[in-house]
């Protein structure tokens, strides 16, 4: 065998061996060894896989900074989709909220226990009754029914009796008062 062929083994490692035995010499790869090294074909290797590097690191941050983006949007996604569940629930309670209170501004004193175990259960959840009265007028949390005049022409505008109680659910107003104004 000749020195630059190498040997079947070395070949059958290199998958240069067809299936009768048979080396093929222009599919042998020479050792790079065997090549002369040169300090600018070192350079220019050092500086393609260096290029090659920086490139996959950058590839690697900008794909990490993208999976903590898609993280985030999808952890205040699920964060928003159970507000207004929740916002939902308390939307579809507040007539039996309602219920509750004419029933007790009516004498119904068996009431009280459920009204009051119905909302510390909400309010725990983020829900704050808006009794407004004696405050100035909010029209972002309260919607003026009835209205008055003022008995002083600098005063603004004042609560002077709530009509229906309004709910805010975690700062967010899900039903405003109905009130009565003066000013």
């Amino acid at each position: 065998m000749s020195e630059h062929a190498p040997s079947n083994a070395d070949a059958a490692a290199d998958g240069q061996v067809e299936s009768d035995g048979t080396v093929h010499e222009t599919d042998v790869v020479l050792d790079p060894a065997d090549e002369p090294l040169s300090v600018e074909g070192l350079l220019d290797d050092l500086d393609r896989v260096t290029t090659e590097r920086d490139a996959y690191l950058d590839d690697a941050r900008r794909v990490a900074a993208d999976f903590a983006n898609f993280r985030r949007q999808t952890e205040k996604r699920n964060v928003d989709l159970v507000e207004q569940a929740n916002a939902r629930l308390v939307e579809n309670l507040l007539p039996t909220l309602d219920a509750c209170e004419a029933a007790l501004r009516h004498g119904a004193k068996d009431v009280e226990p459920v009204l009051a175990a119905l909302l510390g259960v909400l309010e725990r959840e983020g829900l704050v009754r808006l009794a407004p009265e004696g405050q100035g007028f909010d029209p972002a949390a309260h919607e003026a029914v009835l209205h008055e005049p003022a008995d002083d022409a600098n005063e603004g505008p004042v609560v002077t009796d709530v009509l229906r109680t309004g709910y805010s659910l975690n700062g967010r107003i899900v039903r405003p008062a109905l009130v009565k104004v003066r000013g």
